[in-house]
């Protein structure tokens, strides 16, 4: 005598058709390079031989194109005049081997390190100045 098994439906976002319609327990690889970049729902609906359902939804993010460093604005911030902008967009490439150049973005000296520049070149001064006699 054969056991009914549960049977698994997958579902990408709202498409009425499943990705895949398989017996339980399921062992299966979904190709994020058939996806467009951005937020997508993983759908899991499961129908027991008895007929009732479980459904389980997933939100993942898919980033397979190329990243988008954007240096001079943030997000939701209030900017008004001209404003310049450092974009720069970089590929994984084939992940067999690493290209170093356009790997990296370049960035501004955060303020912090112009802080402790001049906090460092003012107790320099003050040293020098107060033990210049000895």
């Amino acid at each position: 005598m054969t056991r009914e098994k549960s049977k698994v439906s997958i579902f990408i976002d709202d498409n009425e058709y499943p990705v895949a319609d398989l017996p339980a327990p399921v062992s299966f690889e979904m190709d994020t390079r058939k996806l467009t970049d951005g937020e997508h729902i993983l759908r899991i609906v499961s129908k027991s031989p008895t007929g009732r359902e479980g459904i389980r939804t997933i939100k993942f993010f898919v980033r397979n194109g190329p990243a988008i460093s954007v240096e001079g604005l943030k997000e939701s911030e209030v900017v008004d005049g001209t404003i310049p902008l450092l974009i720069n967009a970089y590929d994984k490439g084939n992940q067999k081997s690493f290209l170093l150049e356009g790997s990296e973005t370049p960035q501004s000296i955060p303020n912090w390190i112009w802080i402790m520049l001049i906090i460092f070149i003012g107790w320099a001064a003050f040293y020098l100045i107060t033990n210049a006699s000895l």
